[in-house]
């Protein structure tokens, strides 16, 4: 099944406000909790075990959410203005 040119647009659309929404919450978050910005490359020579695996955690936390809300808006958006769901999905899906 081919997918509509609409559903492809609505995908960035969505993804990139949360991109950088997501970006911004972490960043955030991370400094009012740690006391100082979070390691911008966590491989990098000085940065700790536990910085690395908690911005690991924290950042990927984050973007799975912000990959979910994302899709549901494209989602959404696309049912309201086709009036139908977008390929793949299904109603049953939700089960």
């Amino acid at each position: 099944m081919k997918t509509p040119l609409l559903y492809k647009l609505l995908g960035p659309a969505m993804a990139i406000p949360a991109g950088i929404v997501v970006k911004k919450l972490a960043d955030t978050t991370w400094e009012k909790v740690r006391g100082y910005p979070p390691p911008k490359n966590p491989a990098a020579p000085g940065v700790s075990w536990p910085d690395a695996l908690a911005w690991a955690a924290v950042s990927g936390a984050l973007y799975a959410a912000g990959r979910l809300v994302a899709a549901a808006g494209a989602a959404t958006v696309y049912e309201k203005i086709t009036g139908s769901l977008p390929p793949g999905v299904n109603a049953d899906s939700a089960a």
